[in-house]
């Protein structure tokens, strides 16, 4: 979100509810087993879409923080995020960072998306643990803020869709 030099600038964006709905179609000996969730996600103003593509360097392609910046979102206010692999037969991996600097990371295959969603209320501050042996902790003591996400590819480059929803 970008804040004004000038306190007398209104703003012409109209916040917005985000609907997320995710459905999986199948049918089992003539059975319907499918399902569809919908999550709305209120008070949206601010969304980032773009397609970049992933090398075999290890690349940030979101960082978190206290300001908006180039590149960096308010922690405080994502609210979803979403990172699809467009590619038809590689993978990426992303890796997930936090503020104590333990990271973990996941392969997303071909054409699969990962979804992380933020805290509806903080964003994503105090949200991922990736230490070793994390365990459970119910006070979320261990927890962090997410700091950054970075994607790599170990064959070919690879185009990824990255979708950022703030408020």
């Amino acid at each position: 979100m970008l804040e004004s030099v000038r306190d007398d600038m209104t703003s012409t964006v109209t916040a917005a509810t985000l609907t997320v709905k995710l459905t999986e179609t199948i049918s089992l000996n003539g059975e319907d087993q499918g399902s569809t969730t919908t999550l709305e996600i209120a008070s949206i103003n601010e969304v980032s879409k773009r397609i970049v593509t992933s090398t075999t360097t290890e690349t940030e392609i979101l960082a978190f923080g206290a300001t908006f910046g180039s590149g960096q979102y308010i922690s405080a206010n994502v609210r979803y995020i979403r990172i699809t692999n467009l590619d038809d037969t590689n993978s990426v991996t992303l890796t997930f960072k936090n503020e104590g600097n333990d990271e973990c990371a996941l392969l997303l295959d071909k054409g699969q998306s990962f979804i992380f969603n933020g805290d509806l209320a903080n964003g994503v501050q105090d949200v991922i643990d990736c230490t070793e042996n994390a365990g459970v902790d119910p006070g979320l003591s261990g927890v962090g803020d997410l700091t950054n996400i970075t994607v790599w590819c170990d064959t070919a480059s690879v185009d990824i869709e990255i979708f950022v929803a703030s408020v």
